[in-house]
């Protein structure tokens, strides 16, 4: 497959089919969405690259993961270190596709979602409660991380198994796009496990 293909063909079939599949089985839960970044070393440049402030400014990219409830990633964004999550918040709620699958309307809202306290604010909340969907974010100083924590921790792990991808550990693609194809084809075998 020439890398023009590749790159065309990435965005469509990658994520989407075994979302689709997982629909079916009716083993997608919307009844909890985490979200969370993580920063990852990009050495060679390149699309949505940025000086990493808690690298010493060494070149990396944020990659930001919606979850739902059992760990099935229908969503993920690439940023550049330099920017922090909340810039792409919004975004990344939006950025949830509509799975076909089941008779109905297919759902692409959660009914919670969870984030960290980097969250914490009313800017933050308004949206969700716009799109009606309940807010699960710790308020800072009042509550512990611990109570919402035991619903983030997955998406860490999620960070942990696209590092163990060789290729996505650290980022040497210059092109966004066939990086994001990558992403995919990693998250499309991290759900085929789950069918």
């Amino acid at each position: 497959m020439t890398s023009s293909l590749f790159r065309e063909r990435s965005g469509t079939w990658a994520n989407r089919f075994p979302l689709k599949r997982l629909r079916e089985h009716d083993q997608i839960d919307w009844s909890r969405a985490r979200l969370n970044g993580a920063a990852v070393a990009s050495p060679p440049a390149g699309e949505q690259t940025g000086p990493n402030p808690t690298d010493r400014g060494k070149l990396g990219r944020r990659r930001h993961l919606v979850l739902d409830r059992r760990e099935v990633p229908p969503a993920l964004t690439v940023t550049g270190a330099n920017r922090h999550d909340s810039v792409v918040f919004e975004a990344r709620v939006d950025a949830i596709p509509s799975v076909p699958g089941l008779p109905g309307r297919p759902r692409c809202r959660p009914d919670k979602r969870h984030a960290d306290k980097g969250y914490g604010f009313a800017r933050y909340r308004q949206p969700l409660r716009k799109r009606g969907i309940e807010p699960r974010i710790a308020r800072r100083g009042i509550e512990s991380h611990a109570r919402l924590g035991r619903h983030r921790w997955g998406v860490k792990r999620t960070h942990a198994w696209l590092a163990a991808f060789g290729k996505l550990r650290m980022r040497f693609e210059r092109h966004i796009d066939i990086h994001m194809a990558l992403l995919g084809l990693a998250c499309a075998v991290m759900c085929s496990r789950l069918v």
